[in-house]
Order: C-alpha cells, then sequence, then structure tokens
C-alpha cells in the first residue's frame, strides 16, 4: 500500500523558516510537487520538480521556496524562507509515479504569526 508521510510543519514567526519533508513508500518516483489550502481557500500549487527537469513555482513564492527531492530515501523537501503570515495553510505533498499515478500527503499545517 502506497504511503506518503508527512512532517515538519508548526507555528513559526513571520520572516522564519520551515522544512517540510515527505516520505514515500514508492518507488520509482517521476514527478514530485507541493500545494498548499488555505481555510476556505482552494488548493494551490507552490512548488513542482518534474522528472530530471529544474524546479518551478508561481510568481508569489518564487525566491523563497525550495523544492528538492532524495530519491536514494524517496523523500521530497520544501524548504520555506522569510515566511508570510498569507503563508498559514495545509501543505500537501504530491508524487506521480512514472506510470501514471498520483498520490497525495495527508496533509501538514504551517502556520505564520504576525
Amino acid at each position: 500500500q502506497v504511503q506518503l508521510v508527512e512532517s515538519g510543519g508548526g507555528l513559526v514567526q513571520t520572516g522564519g523558516s520551515l522544512s517540510l519533508s515527505c516520505k514515500a513508500s514508492l518507488l520509482r518516483i517521476k514527478d514530485v510537487g507541493w500545494y498548499r489550502q488555505a481555510p476556505g481557500e482552494q488548493r494551490e500549487w507552490v512548488a513542482a520538480l518534474n522528472g530530471g527537469g529544474s524546479p518551478n513555482y508561481p510568481g508569489s513564492v518564487k525566491g523563497r521556496f525550495t523544492i528538492t527531492r532524495d530519491n536514494v530515501r524517496n523523500t521530497v523537501y520544501l524548504q520555506i524562507n522569510s515566511l508570510k503570515p498569507e503563508d498559514t495553510a495545509a501543505y500537501y505533498c504530491n508524487l506521480v509515479t512514472a506510470s501514471g499515478g498520483s498520490y497525495w500527503g495527508q496533509g501538514i499545517q504551517v502556520i505564520v504569526s504576525s
């Protein structure tokens, strides 16, 4: 059974940093991404790393978010710097396998206090 376990969220002050991780019981991960969903809002994409390509970010987080992956440990990371109150949300990792399967983490809360 596929499992994705996220960790690293929490409460942090404005300007602080957090590192989220998503460990997967999967092999042959092709694409990885991070999304977030604030209360009352739709889920939005915040980082992607597809295959062996370069990472991509929307303008709202570019320069502050960094996505990386460790293929040996089957783990994806999201480093978040210069946190803002508007970054408060539940963060979800998404992994896509080489065969096209898409899997989501359970979500982890990030709260940024002003």
